[in-house]
């Protein structure tokens, strides 16, 4: 967790460049990279639809939401995918289940107090 899901790239472009994206997303919402979770999803396009990148994770401010939307905008259109359209899928703790118990706690503040 989070997860990170994208839509209309490739798969090599994806691979040569995930540890950046993994490394970039973790340091700023403040998780380990080996939480972070980076998929590509398959869908048939059928009409309009751009590239995505979607973004499943627990609630943080409005300006750390906007501060990983602008870093991956950023980040992508290094490689030329200026139009990519970015948005967020916010999870509850209470309703992230691992092991068939729920989370409670948002995993960032367990991290920065262990470290």
């Amino acid at each position: 967790m989070p997860f990170l899901r994208f839509q209309g790239f490739t798969q090599p472009f994806l691979k040569s460049v995930a540890s950046e994206i993994i490394a970039e997303f973790a340091h700023m919402i403040h998780i380990p990279e080996q939480i972070v979770k980076l998929s590509l999803d398959h869908a048939e396009n059928i009409a309009n639809v751009p590239p995505t990148l979607e973004i499943s994770m627990f609630p943080r401010s409005q300006d750390k939401h906007d501060a990983v939307a602008s870093a991956m905008h950023s980040l992508l259109s290094k490689y030329g995918f200026h139009q990519v359209h970015i948005y967020f899928i916010l999870l509850s703790p209470s309703l992230y289940y691992k092991e068939g118990k729920p989370l409670i706690t948002i995993p960032e503040a367990t991290y920065l107090e262990s470290h």
